[in-house]
């Protein structure tokens, strides 16, 4: 039996046997009562421009954006193009769990399956600009272990970017799959399989498989001329403004440009159970992995001590999952230096709320905004931020 089967089903038999009582769900605020709290929110952490919505029984119940978009005071707009940030990666897996669907790919077959040669040969100058330097793991045969299921839930053993180490070089840190630890290449690594192995293009498949599916009209994964007649600047946590980057190239961990009125639709989607079958939605929002670190970030912290760790929370696919007062959850951020955004499902109610900010200083209220809406949820913040 695989450790991930093992976690499941003790977690499973933990929560049968000694979970409390679900508690009640709460009745979601009015909209006038969310635009009160919203704009005390913004009033107490000074940012300019953040946008809500809400998802309650799968359905969209509110969506609304406040505050500016650019240092000329332009209003926010619920169309406004915003930075997704690594609200990708959970777009992306449900991307890949479509292919799981189809029968293309498998999550348990290592990847070297898929490539038409070892990973570490691909040395060539336009992979080595677009991916990662895969050459650096030449001479190391973990590669050979990695499949789509260790990618997705962040264990390959990978720091977040190779650029990051100390020297600029991708390497293994710990056995594949043996642990969590936040890894961007992780994702660009499995984009790679499918655009190289695959021979599959990650933008269209994208474009054509949830945003042109969802309705998705503002959305893409690079960068569109049309974008810039309504697209939100970002300012920092000192308050300094910085223009909106236009991505020139896909990245499975973070390009994807976007709407909340757009992810307000993927967000109800997914509630729904849309665009997947009952099995592939279900294993998107599994506890995957044990998360054994104290906070995410730094991604190569140690691990806690068993007694010490959150037990209930876990590494999905391409998604935290937690348990909470309302039952099982599900959760995935998206963050740099002038976005904060957040996305927080409940699964027996199949509602969210997304949370997408062009001024990172929103994040210090997000907390508050989530319990406001859903009731206490138990998502880990002292586990997302970094130390």
């Amino acid at each position: 039996m695989l450790l991930s089967q093992v976690f499941v089903l003790a977690g499973l038999l933990v929560l049968s046997a000694d979970a409390p009582p679900l508690a009640a769900a709460p009745a979601v605020p009015s909209a006038a009562a969310i635009d009160a709290e919203v704009e005390r929110a913004m009033a107490a952490t000074g940012a300019k421009g953040l946008a809500v919505a809400v998802v309650e029984n799968g359905r969209v119940v509110h969506v609304k954006s406040y505050g500016v978009r650019n240092a000329a005071g332009d209003p926010l707009q619920a169309n406004t193009i915003m930075y997704g940030a690594s609200l990708t990666k959970a777009v992306f897996a449900t991307t890949v769990m479509q292919l799981v669907d189809e029968g293309v790919l498998k999550l348990d077959v290592p990847i070297e399956r898929y490539l038409p040669k070892p990973l570490p040969a691909y040395a060539e100058p336009e992979v080595e600009d677009r991916y990662a330097r895969w050459s650096d793991l030449a001479g190391d045969e973990r590669w050979r272990k990695l499949t789509p299921r260790i990618l997705l839930t962040h264990s390959p053993g990978f720091a977040n970017f190779g650029f990051l180490e100390p020297d600029g070089k991708l390497r293994f840190h710990f056995e594949p799959g043996a642990r969590y630890a936040y890894s961007g290449d992780g994702f660009i690594l499995l984009q790679f399989v499918l655009e190289r192995g695959l021979g599959l293009d990650l933008g269209r498949e994208m474009q054509a498989r949830v945003f042109d599916r969802f309705g998705m009209r503002n959305t893409s994964m690079i960068w569109r001329d049309e974008f810039r007649a309504n697209l939100a600047d970002g300012w920092d946590m000192k308050g300094k403004i910085e223009p909106h980057d236009e991505r020139s190239r896909v990245r499975a961990a973070g390009s994807m440009d976007t709407t909340i009125e757009d992810f307000a639709r993927f967000a109800a989607a997914f509630a729904r159970g849309e665009g997947l079958s009952a099995a592939a939605r279900a294993e998107i929002v599994r506890p995957q992995l044990p998360i054994t670190t104290r906070t995410q970030f730094p991604t190569l912290q140690p691990e806690l001590p068993v007694a010490e760790r959150r037990a209930d929370l876990a590494a999905g696919l391409g998604v935290i999952t937690f348990t909470g007062p309302q039952g099982r959850a599900f959760e995935k951020g998206g963050h740099n230096d002038t976005t904060g955004n957040s996305w927080i499902c409940i699964e027996a109610r199949r509602s969210c709320v997304v949370l997408l900010s062009n001024d990172v200083r929103a994040e210090a209220a997000f907390p508050g905004l989530v319990r406001f809406i859903l009731g206490e949820t138990g998502v880990p913040y002292e586990w997302t931020k970094s130390l």
